[in-house]
């Protein structure tokens, strides 16, 4: 194949980069596309070797056919065999019907099975004999059945040491890999990490309608001599952390700048402190199909918009001397919605504790606050949650408060916390919404407050 070929290949399949490594790898799958040999692409994760199997399929005389990609270590144990090759009824407890499986749906098509390492030995077994023969028999049924499958296999792991170490059978081995290809990592495609940064980075530009990153000579270098282990996909990961926290930037970056975006080796089993920005359980969870990176973007770009149409409203305010206020508040009704009526509600945010101390007039005039170290060794403060449904505001730091004076007329903490609610539901008209902002709990918590001191609210 020459070379105006592979990168015909390579636009197709949006794959870049032009390592020596990588020209190879495509220039066997663009040969062996024409064939119906057996493949095996080897590579570390994320290094991208489901793009070589769409290579060879649409390649190949089945491109017409169907082509279907399967995580073996993302199927049960159990139901695998069932997911391959399918089904009769009642073969086994909830088959209420029979089913077709994978190699019988894509008979005269293409089966991408990722992650070959992770396969049962039981399903290897079945697997040998489907590649030897192209027979295979459904889970709880006699029956041969015939399919025309080609297989195209992928693994991140040394199958050798797995065959040594009796979890891969050594026949089923020199099957898959009649053809092998090997997808280079990343940190062996030299030039490849720029020019891949480079297209992520425009890409989420034009996405985000920011402006695009630029990276000066000593950061192009910092780039790339990281190993970067997750390859491809961390590349992407860090490219878009970049574009987004970096983005007023109006210089291009530098090799400093781009090194705190770089995880050194030591905090690799750290836990990932974005999940501080998140209440507890609700980062990852998936109830809005948002990764955690995605949620500190979403937080980021309101931040965004609420500043600049800020900077709209002071410059509406600042450039017309007959400003009328109150039409101000119509144009920027969005702005100020939010906001709670309570004036004390624009006074500076004090400590959660001291929301449940007594008034001034009541209470002695406090020591002062040694530091932590001193009044809690080596504990930081007591961390109570109020409620279980991950509200971090209802996070509550319980400080030793020293008087000076004992008041015998004091009330106690628990009565104080009631005053405290009455009085923000008085000042809020009742309106247990905005009663609870000014206190600084979630409207759930305050709604169960008021049932356990027995509030009424008439």
């Amino acid at each position: 194949m020459n070379n105006q070929e592979i990168q015909s290949v390579k636009q197709r399949f949006g794959i870049i980069g032009n390592a020596p490594a990588l020209n190879y790898a495509i220039n066997v799958a663009m040969q062996v596309a024409a064939t119906d040999l057996t493949v095996l692409i080897t590579g570390e994760s994320g290094s991208g070797k489901e793009s070589f199997s769409k290579i060879i399929h649409s390649l190949s005389a089945r491109k017409h056919g169907q082509f279907i990609a399967i995580n073996c270590g993302a199927i049960p144990e159990g139901t695998i065999d069932s997911e391959l090759f399918g089904h009769e009824k009642g073969s086994f407890t909830g088959a209420v019907d029979s089913r077709k499986g994978y190699f019988e749906t894509t008979n005269g098509g293409t089966i991408f099975l990722d992650e070959i390492g992770e396969m049962p030995l039981g399903t290897q077994a079945r697997l040998l004999r489907v590649l030897e023969n192209g027979e295979f028999i459904r889970v709880g049924s006699s029956k041969t059945q015939k399919t025309d499958v080609r297989v195209v296999a992928a693994t991140n792991v040394n199958l050798m040491d797995a065959v040594e170490k009796g979890k891969f059978r050594e026949d089923l081995y020199y099957r898959l890999n009649t053809v092998p290809i090997f997808v280079p990592p990343l940190r062996e495609r030299g030039a490849d990490i720029e020019l891949l940064f480079r297209k992520f980075t425009t890409d989420f530009a034009e996405r985000y309608r920011i402006n695009p990153l630029q990276l000066t000579e000593d950061a192009k270098q910092t780039l790339m001599a990281f190993p970067f282990p997750g390859n491809i996909r961390q590349l992407k990961n860090i490219a878009e952390q970049v574009s987004i926290l970096e983005s007023e930037q109006n210089k291009p970056i530098d090799s400093l700048t781009l090194s705190k975006y770089l995880p050194q080796p030591q905090q690799a089993q750290q836990p990932n402190r974005a999940l501080a920005l998140f209440p507890p359980g609700t980062a990852g969870n998936g109830t809005e199909n948002f990764s955690e990176r995605e949620l500190l973007y979403k937080v980021l770009f309101d931040m965004r918009r609420d500043v600049n149409d800020l900077k709209k409203l002071v410059r509406d305010v600042l450039g017309n001397d007959q400003v009328d206020g109150r039409q101000v508040l119509n144009n920027h009704k969005d702005l100020f919605d939010s906001i709670p009526n309570d004036a004390d509600a624009y006074a500076p945010a004090e400590p959660s504790s001291a929301r449940y101390l007594p008034p001034a007039s009541n209470t002695a005039p406090r020591a002062a606050t040694p530091p932590p170290s001193e009044t809690y060794g080596a504990h930081p403060p007591v961390q109570i949650y109020n409620d279980t449904d991950g509200d971090v505001n209802d996070l509550t730091e319980v400080e030793d408060v020293t008087h000076e004076t004992a008041d015998d007329d004091s009330l106690s903490l628990e009565r104080q916390e009631k005053e405290m609610i009455l009085k923000a539901l008085r000042r809020n008209n009742n309106k247990r919404k905005y009663a609870a902002q000014a206190l600084g709990i979630s409207e759930r918590t305050l709604y169960r407050k008021i049932k356990q001191y027995e509030i009424d609210e008439e």
